[in-house]
């Protein structure tokens, strides 16, 4: 009687069931889930082996999951063809084939259903934009808080000035790919345009070649826009070289033989902040820096008169020009970063209520409120 048992056993093997297949939702297309009832020989199964066919073809091998797998996801579908999928158990020679699943197609979604508190997000922070750019240009008075280094750049350039001497401009040693780096050349805008109202020499040497030609566009713009083309020097806009440290020593050297009354370091700097933070600090000249690295701003703060610090390099030109569009974006963004806070605080307050009352309404909540 064991032996009769242990015979049908090897020779018969039942086959998996229900088998479904859907589009897998919340995505670019090109993915289909399919789900299945494990065979009842589960425990003989070595595994279950994942058949595609397309319309009227031949089904072919597209993957492969261990026993008491019942879920796999064909990531190799192409959008907008139909497919069929069976499931076939396998257990060393024997195979047992499922019924196949109706055609189903592959399709991109235009929406992640999961990601509604990025949606909600845009809007509102795109609500913000509008709504304080259209008060900035009806000369609504948005305050912005006093930043003393940029406050001291007006001091900086009639010092400069009186003095008869030059105003040298770091725009950072990053690309233009660097966030620190564009922020750094709008200010650069705004100081040529104080120079060429005043008519001071302004030097600034830089290291990388594709932001030497933007710093010379903006400077040279600057200066037309002050309604003096003729002052502007193209060669007072130069590039030096690409390499780190001996575009420090050159500017050292521009330091120590012009002797500018001002300096300003502003953008992407590395273990070159110091070097040159020191020596500008030993020729007399009044220095403002600032940058986003944590790691620099120690350097700066101790060498310098005034840094900007983090965020206060991408407020500089919205503090300085005044400009509507700039700074109803800045407001929008300080408004944004308190609703976002808030929203934190919400939303840990609702998870830990309902970690402690094991409510998983709260916990709904917070999810929502998360930013993903």
């Amino acid at each position: 009687m064991i032996e009769f048992i242990l015979a049908v056993s090897i020779t018969a093997l039942s086959p998996p069931s229900d088998v479904r297949a859907t589009d897998a939702p919340n995505d670019g297309g090109g993915s289909i889930g399919v789900c299945w009832q494990l065979s009842p020989d589960d425990a003989m199964v070595t595994a279950y082996r994942i058949e595609r066919a397309e319309w009227a073809k031949d089904f072919v091998d597209v993957g492969f999951v261990p026993r008491s797998t019942a879920v796999f996801v064909d990531t190799r579908a192409a959008n907008r063809v139909n497919y069929s999928y069976r499931i076939i158990a396998l257990q060393d020679t024997l195979r047992s084939a499922s019924g196949s699943t109706g055609y189903v197609c592959s399709y991109g979604q235009w929406f992640h259903t999961k990601r509604v508190n990025v949606i909600i997000g845009v809007v509102v922070f795109g609500f913000l934009i509008l709504w304080f750019v259209y008060h900035a240009r009806r000369g609504k008075n948005l305050f912005i808080r006093r930043i003393a280094g940029l406050d001291a750049v007006e001091e900086a350039v009639g010092r400069a000035t009186e003095m008869g001497k030059p105003i040298l401009y770091v725009p950072g040693l990053g690309s233009i790919g660097d966030v620190a780096t564009i922020a750094s050349l709008n200010i650069l805008g705004e100081v040529a345009r104080k120079t060429a109202k005043y008519e001071t020499t302004l030097l600034v040497p830089n290291r990388d070649a594709i932001v030497f030609t933007v710093a010379q566009a903006m400077v040279k713009e600057a200066y037309t826009r002050e309604g003096r083309p003729d002052a502007y020097r193209a060669e007072n806009v130069f590039f030096i070289t690409d390499s780190q440290f001996a575009y420090a020593a050159a500017v050292d050297g521009l330091m120590v033989r012009e002797k500018p009354a001002t300096n300003f370091f502003l953008g992407m700097f590395w273990a070159e902040s110091l070097i040159l933070a020191e020596t500008g600090a030993t020729t007399g000249a009044i220095q403002i820096a600032g940058t986003d690295s944590v790691y620099q701003l120690p350097f700066f703060i101790t060498a310098c008169d005034y840094t900007l610090i983090g965020e206060e390099l991408y407020a500089a030109s919205a503090y300085l020009s005044r400009e509507a569009t700039l700074l109803g974006s800045l407001k929008a963004q300080d408004y944004g970063k308190i609703i976002i806070i808030t929203l934190i605080i919400v939303g840990s307050a609702f998870m830990l209520v309902g970690a402690i009352g094991g409510l998983g309404f709260f916990k709904e909540i917070y999810h929502f409120f998360s930013v993903s």
